[in-house]
């Protein structure tokens, strides 16, 4: 088996893995960015709305890294 066959073979597989570990940051951020919002509003039940749209600005931005890191070896492979 040569080489250039074994890199095609393996090339769907490392695509895989590193999306997983792409996806391992924004996971982590995601759950620190609810957890705290949580106990924002335990704290200060005033400013729920204020905490809330924070905390979903905050998501749609850590889930556009995972969304880039679903997005980039489909587009590095065609390059």
């Amino acid at each position: 088996m040569t080489g250039a066959v074994l890199a095609a073979g393996l090339e769907g597989n490392v695509t895989a893995i590193g999306y997983g570990l792409a996806a391992i940051g924004p996971g982590i951020g995601i759950g620190i960015i609810f957890g705290q919002g949580v106990n924002a509003i335990a704290r200060q039940p005033e400013l729920t709305g204020v905490i809330r749209t924070n905390m979903m600005l905050g998501f749609v931005l850590t889930e556009a890294l995972a969304l880039i890191g679903l997005v980039a070896p489909f587009i590095f492979k065609s390059i």
